[in-house]
């Protein structure tokens, strides 16, 4: 596996690897969710490129850039005994050597909600780096897990409408044996909000138990969920049903209801803790 931090060695170690060439973005800090994304990469055939770059243009000034855990000699052990083929690790210098005065502005109708509404301009710096990545790694597919389910629909607008060559593709929410999706920022959770943590994924199956079995106001279902997480000692951002195709309400009149998808996030103890569940009616 070879480690690289330049953009020139990079695109001299891609010219000797074959297509398929997958790219899965990360953070670092990696954990069985992100490897899971690896073991999808591999079994595309060519070559598995994983990317990690702590992005400061998408931490709002009072989140935790400064103490998000760096720790790059771990994870590419963790990726080496995957099989992957190249790790990108650039830092700022590397991957923005001047101030990155152009953004990627993302459709405010899919992204100022829900998550861009909480943490404002988030998007914008996911799009900008994602989109600075691909261009870096020139990849024929991309992977992102599922957990950001909201990043995971921006992304996937955002290559369509720039016709970017490149299909990006989903990777399951992998979850602990109570059922807590697997999170670097789990850490985050002392003992005892550890315990609290698999509220959030009860609570959004709760709801989206009470869809399927006929309710319809979407307001209520909000609210009784956010009272009930509230009461338990959480502070919830927001717990809600949406469409898939594009996040935005169902329709409280219908006779079928579109695939849906139940969105929550919500803080207990240190940590902001974001999960979903999709269901069908």
């Amino acid at each position: 596996m070879q480690v690289i931090h330049t953009l020139v060695e990079l695109r001299q170690a891609l010219a000797a690897r074959p297509l398929p060439r997958t790219v899965v973005p990360t953070m670092g800090n990696l954990h069985d969710g992100h490897l899971s994304l690896i073991r999808q990469a591999k079994a595309l055939g060519g070559t598995t490129v994983a990317t990690i770059f702590v992005n400061r243009l998408q931490f709002l000034p009072h989140e935790d850039f400064d103490t998000y855990p760096r720790t790059l000699e771990d994870d590419c052990a963790k990726l080496r005994a995957e099989g992957c083929d190249i790790v990108f690790a650039p830092s700022e210098a590397d991957l923005y050597p001047e101030p990155q005065t152009f953004r990627v502005q993302p459709d405010p109708a899919i992204a100022d909600m829900l998550e861009g509404l909480f943490r404002p301009g988030f998007f914008t710096g996911v799009c900008t780096v994602v989109m600075k990545l691909l261009q870096c790694v020139s990849p024929t597919h991309a992977i992102f897990g599922q957990k950001d389910y909201q990043q995971l629909a921006v992304i996937r607008r955002m290559a369509q409408q720039f016709a970017m060559p490149v299909a990006i593709l989903a990777g399951h929410t992998q979850r602990a044996e109570d059922g807590l999706a697997l999170s670097s920022r789990n850490q985050y959770l002392d003992s005892q909000a550890r315990q609290q943590a698999t509220q959030l994924a009860q609570v959004l199956q709760q709801i989206a138990g009470k869809v399927q079995a006929g309710a319809r106001d979407w307001n209520l279902l909000e609210q009784d969920a956010i009272a009930q997480l509230s009461k338990a000692g959480w502070e919830p951002d927001y717990l809600t049903v949406r469409q898939r195709s594009d996040l935005q309400l169902p329709p409280t009149r219908a006779n079928v209801l579109p695939p849906l998808v139940v969105l929550g996030a919500a803080r207990i103890g240190g940590a902001r803790l974001i999960d979903n569940f999709e269901f069908d009616t």
